[in-house]
């Protein structure tokens, strides 16, 4: 064992170099077995060092083992892991890794970014978001691997700008094994909320049944922990992963079905304006202060009237306004955000004769989430504009049922409910390569990608209990109904978002000189359905009920878009090429040139749905032309790498005014607001100076150039020309050691952020701020069905350091973060991992 979580011996190397190195930068099947060649990697190179490697690629990229990920805390989301790679900066939500987070890399941020697992695109459908609450256990993963800039060629992504982050699954061992992990942990800040850490991992991994490579693995996981800044907020998430693996033959033909299933339930982790958040550091509050500010009050724990309950006692002849709920569901309290996700993704790859290989990866994936509030529903009915018409439904933010909700015998009161929005996904999808060998040094593939997913968001409303709690967390499962037994809902609209994808790529490898040239043919359908009425530019809808008269309402509000659908299709040719070349003393050089594409997200789509359906009206999609150039030694006991980069960002979409927008006295909406120009450098470096030592150290600098002023009235503009984009550090530098006595191993990691502007006028800054983790192992014995019976202590953020988490940016305004992860400790027994 005594080093297999920190080094990685010659003889192991040379095999992992020659078998995994270069697919380590692939998502698919087919990118894995096309980049396997001894065209990019020659396996005579130890790639790795201590789990961090750099593939010998034409672009910039980095990829996190086994080594480096075992040794962060259990459980913990691979979003943090990545924060090790340079380029990239993550702001956690909380120490444990379920409560979300945000990041950017090269400063994009993570809507811009393409996240999969085993090729499987983790980016939600609609609007590209990832949640890092629902990532996949770390005890099943074999890799992370981070694509700087760019996207491999068979990709499903529409949106990658930024670059793609690819999580791969470990494979099914070939003997049977058991792995297990129990941790415990809490939080040590003043101030912090109970927040007491408990989770439970075991795996089975049923080795060759059959004796004819059919092996598998199944796991089950649960954690649970209270929310830092929230003293009632809770953590409940339980995680099945599973894997089943046939061989066929032996020329590494196979066939597997990967399956996964999340349930995660919580309380939003809670956010405060940044303007509050920087008073910090003007000294106008301390930690403790800030942590506890709402656990003090009286709002917690809450009562809510009996009069404003469904059902209630009721209040006869008097009209109730009670619209604080008595402090229920104020900030952070009993605001949800569950969540069930779940996947099934297949992989295969059949030799159909010497020189040519075809790979199937079909897959399916399923979202139901909600996120939200406590609102207060009206008993009567809605009259539009003074009209003699009475509708149930959402209008103008407010619901109205037209029924006694609190048993009062009247319509006139205000009573206590919640209304998240509602998500529901189906999504399919396969990627196909067929992999042509031209010889042993060229090789060509073609590649078809198909991704399809139906896109359903509501707005079911329900109901809140007498103490606070909402009646069913998927308030879609016990909707309140209106005076005719119909749903009230704030939103409902069906999209659809469909990609057709052809391919193509050619690798071919002359002397120390290997050149790639590939090409994307994306073909992407954004379907809209809105049966709502969009109420004004900023995408507001009104929601009648079915079965209604609505012609005096439609009288009323001329100005209104009916409901309507409405297809959008986006198509463009994505080049790609590069090479490297080996100078055969270690070093070699790399350059790589890509297009990227980032289509417009549905949001911004249903907005355009208040305008007519004009060019005018339509956000074209983001692109991008990214450049790479860097150098790599890979020798021995070192790998490193350094990258100068630029990316041209064009029509960048975001919010601001719009001078022609509403019969031209202008508005508020997305809109294409022109070029940004990006740069920067990002470089590591792995050292290991004696046989149970380990030094990385990584570090990037970003920096990026807005080209012109945004408009923000008929003649006004903001004064962001020349500015820096906001939300984004400037730079990065971070260190990891390692150091091994006999079974004690002991590791230390540091990262230093700096400042990220607010928003695009750079008016005020984030300041930056460092965070020392720390680990250490005692390896026990060693289990009897393989791999290690250790002790294992994590802390993070050891100096309880106070720094503001993840926030996007904004044109010209202070929006909304939380405060960064606080210090915490976990104590972990692990057995067989």
């Amino acid at each position: 064992m005594k080093l297999k979580y920190l080094l990685t011996a010659s003889a192991v190397s040379i095999t992992a170099s020659a078998m995994f190195a270069a697919p380590a930068s692939a998502q698919s099947t087919g990118s894995v077995d096309f980049e396997e060649s001894e065209i990019i990697v020659t396996g005579s190179r130890d790639s790795g060092v201590g789990g961090v490697e750099i593939p010998e690629t034409t672009k910039a990229k980095q990829v996190l083992g086994e080594e480096v990920i075992r040794r962060q805390r259990p459980g913990q989301t691979v979003n943090d892991i990545v924060n090790l790679v340079p380029g990239v900066s993550f702001q956690n939500n909380d120490p444990w890794g379920s409560s979300g987070g945000g990041f950017t890399i090269r400063g994009f941020g993570a809507d811009r970014v393409s996240q999969t697992l085993d090729g499987l695109p983790l980016n939600d459908s609609g609007n590209y978001a990832l949640y890092t609450n629902q990532q996949v256990d770390s005890e099943v993963l074999s890799q992370v691997n981070v694509n700087l800039g760019t996207t491999d060629v068979d990709s499903p992504t529409a949106s990658a700008a930024g670059g793609t982050i690819n999580i791969r699954t470990r494979e099914p061992g070939d003997v049977f094994g058991l792995t297990a992990t129990i941790s415990v942990g809490d939080v040590f800040a003043s101030g912090a909320s109970d927040t007491l850490y408990s989770r439970a991992f075991g795996m089975i991994d049923t080795g060759d049944i059959t004796g004819a490579g059919t092996k598998a693995f199944v796991s089950v996981s649960t954690t649970r922990y209270g929310v830092p800044y929230n003293p009632y907020g809770q953590v409940d998430k339980t995680q099945f992963n599973g894997r089943i693996w046939q061989d066929l033959g032996s020329n590494g033909d196979f066939i597997a079905v990967s399956g996964h299933f999340n349930k995660n339930r919580n309380n939003f982790a809670g956010s405060e304006r940044l303007s509050d958040l920087l008073g910090y550091y003007d000294g106008d509050f301390t930690k403790k202060d800030r942590f506890s500010i709402y656990a003090e009050t009286e709002e917690y724990p809450c009562i809510v009237d009996p009069r404003t309950v469904i059902g209630g006692s009721g209040s006869p002849g008097a009209s109730v306004d009670y619209s604080d709920r008595g402090g229920c569901g104020s900030a952070f309290f009993r605001r949800y955000n569950p969540s069930d996700t779940g996947n099934i993704r297949g992989a295969s790859r059949f030799t159909i004769s010497d020189s040519l290989t075809l790979t199937v990866d079909p897959s399916f994936q399923y979202v139901k989430a909600n996120g939200g509030g406590p609102d207060d529903l009206r008993e009567g009915f809605f009259n539009p504009r003074g009209t003699t018409s009475q509708l149930t439904g959402a209008f103008n933010g407010g619901y109205y049922f037209g029924r006694d909700l609190n048993n009062d015998g009247d319509l006139d009161d205000e009573v206590a409910g919640n209304d998240p929005s509602q998500t529901q996904t189906n999504r399919y999808g396969v990627v196909a390569n067929l992999i042509y060998d031209i010889n042993d040094d060229q090789r060509v593939r073609i590649a078809y990608t198909w991704d399809r997913a139906r896109h359903r968001q509501t707005g079911q409303i329900t109901n809140m209990l007498p103490d606070g709690e909402i009646s069913n967390v998927f308030a879609i499962d016990n909707p309140l109904l209106d005076v005719n037994g119909l749903e009230v809902n704030k939103r409902d609209r069906l999209s659809l978002a469909i990609l057709h994808q052809v391919s193509a790529e050619y690798r071919g490898q002359f002397g120390g000189l290997n050149a790639v040239l590939g090409l994307r043919a994306p073909f992407f359908t954004r379907e809209l359905n809105q049966n709502c009425f969009t109420t004004s530019i900023n995408g507001f809808v009104d929601c009648p009920n079915p079965g209604q008269d609505l012609t005096q309402y439609i009288a009323a509000n001329p100005d209104y878009a009916a409901p309507q659908s409405r297809k959008y299709k986006y198509d463009k040719l994505l080049p790609n090429v590069g090479f490297t070349y080996d100078f055969d003393n270690g070093f070699s050089a790399f350059a790589n040139y890509a297009k990227g594409l980032s289509v417009p997200g549905t949001d911004p789509l249903y907005d355009s749905l208040y305008l007519a359906d004009t060019d005018f009206a339509r956000p074209v999609p983001e692109t991008t032309d990214s450049f790479d150039l860097g150098v790599r030694f890979n020798q021995g006991r070192i790998t490193a790498q350094a990258a100068a980069w630029f990316t041209r960002y064009n029509d960048r979409l975001a919010s601001a005014f719009d001078p022609d927008a509403n019969d031209g006295e202008g508005a508020t909406v997305f809109r294409n607001l022109g070029r940004v120009d990006k740069w920067g450098i990002d470089g590591s470096i792995a050292y290991r100076p004696t046989s149970n030592t380990l030094l990385y150290v990584f570090g990037s600098i970003n920096e990026s150039e807005i080209k012109d002023d945004v408009q923000d009235g008929i003649t006004s503009f903001l004064p962001t020309g020349g500015k820096t984009e906001s939300g984004a550090p400037n730079f990065s530098v971070g260190a990891r050691g390692q150091v091994a006595f006999g079974s004690f191993e002991l590791g230390a990691q540091v990262k230093h952020t700096g400042k990220r502007w607010i928003n695009d006028i750079n008016a005020d800054r984030a300041p930056g701020y460092t965070l020392v983790d720390m680990d250490a192992r005692w390896t026990i014995a060693q289990s009897p069905t393989g791999g290690d019976v250790a002790v294992q202590l994590n802390m993070t953020n050891i100096f309880d350091e106070y720094y503001i988490g993840f926030f996007g940016g904004s044109l010209d305004g202070f929006g909304f973060a939380q405060i960064g992860a606080p210090r915490a400790a976990s104590l972990s027994l692990i057995f067989g991992y």
